[in-house]
């Protein structure tokens, strides 16, 4: 399940298929990747992975077309939203919780707002500034357009720019549906969820393992899914069929730590709780766009029911790409937010193609990290 993205879901089978290749060669492995083909519904980009003698079924559950629906919003659906959004998570105390579990991330989303705020007030100032250039016996009516002349700016930079070099648009509506799914103000999301679940379960009995995995904003709503399939079936994941979860770029406690998030607070405790489903979170301290201090349980204020859970693994960012590759891409926070979907030039290191269509199953994996002691993130 990918993160609040409006692109394409072939997008990623090609991201997929380009760095499969560079796995096979710093990997020695044969891994051929299919054409992917969309499902009847709509809902899944699936195609076909052979790695060596392993083949694996990848199935992206796609949800692009609710992001483009939010992203990019009007600019006065944005205007107006924003500070009322913000008053009330301010006034509740998230902010402070927020910043306390999230310094990384928290400084991103802050400042994106604050960059935001900067440019709504560059445009006011901008279409007062014009107002010199009209004469003086019009200047009492001309006043009266400043804000549409304001507006109208605003919507060339947003149009111009999208927030460019800062994603300043994306990570606005993406906060903004990220509170309003919190408030279960997305019922199109829900509804997706709820399809996704039946999906999910449809696949016991059919697979060696299931593997369901969420990147980014998907780090929340894959546990959403999977406590869907709880709820409908206490028994999922106990019948033979191994069911695991993992969690990439996780941003969980982005959305429990808001006090209307009771039904996500409370299905992250019931995945968490189930011995029945494996849990690894792929943490990297040098992703801003991910919540990684410290267990996604404790940190969302829910106790942790056992430990190892979940399963936790940090990686490096040199062992992914060169020194060179890192200096130019350090602050491109988007690009390495995606570092961890690709192949890792080290053959010791994560790699995501290799975790996902390689010999050793996924739940194997996640058994043996858990035996494996947890070194402290603490720098986030």
């Amino acid at each position: 399940m990918p993160g609040f993205d409006p692109r394409e879901p072939e997008t990623y089978w090609g991201l997929f298929r380009r760095e499969s290749r560079l796995t096979a060669v710093r990997r020695g492995m044969a891994i051929t990747v299919s054409d992917p083909h969309r499902s009847a519904d709509g809902l899944r980009l699936d195609w076909e992975i052979r790695a060596d003698d392993t083949e694996t079924r990848y199935c992206l559950l796609r949800w692009d077309d609710i992001v483009r629906a939010r992203f990019p919003r009007s600019n006065w659906r944005r205007l107006v939203g924003a500070p009322v959004l913000w008053w009330r998570l301010y006034r509740t105390g998230y902010v402070k919780s927020f910043r306390s579990e999230a310094r990384r991330f928290a400084r991103v989303i802050i400042g994106v707002h604050r960059i935001y705020a900067a440019l709504v007030l560059a445009s006011l100032l901008l279409a007062a500034s014009l107002l010199r250039l009209v004469p003086d016996f019009a200047l009492p009516w001309a006043a009266l357009l400043v804000p549409v002349v304001a507006y109208a700016i605003l919507a060339l930079l947003m149009g111009a720019t999208r927030g460019k070099p800062f994603y300043v648009a994306h990570l606005v509506d993406d906060t903004a549906f990220t509170h309003d799914h919190a408030g279960g103000a997305e019922p199109r999301m829900r509804d997706r969820l709820d399809a996704f679940a039946t999906t999910i379960a449809a696949a016991e009995g059919h697979a060696s393992e299931i593997v369901v995995i969420g990147h980014s904003s998907s780090s929340f709503l894959g546990l959403e899914a999977l406590d869907r399939v709880l709820l409908r079936d206490p028994d999922f994941g106990s019948r033979g069929t191994p069911v695991s979860f993992v969690s990439i770029g996780s941003v969980i406690p982005w959305i429990t730590l808001d006090p209307r998030a009771k039904e996500m607070r409370d299905a992250l405790a019931r995945v968490a709780a189930s011995d029945a489903i494996r849990w690894l979170d792929v943490r990297a301290k040098w992703d801003w766009l991910s919540v990684h201090r410290r267990n996604p349980l404790s940190a969302s204020r829910i106790p942790a029911p056992a430990a190892h859970r979940p399963a936790e693994i940090h990686v490096r960012i040199e062992d992914l790409i060169e020194q060179r590759i890192i200096a130019r891409r350090k602050w491109n926070l988007f690009r390495m937010h995606f570092q961890l979907l690709m192949s890792s030039r080290l053959p010791t290191a994560f790699d995501y193609v290799a975790f996902v269509a390689g010999a050793e199953p996924v739940h194997a994996a996640i058994d043996r990290l858990r035996a494996v002691p947890i070194e402290g993130d603490e720098d986030a």
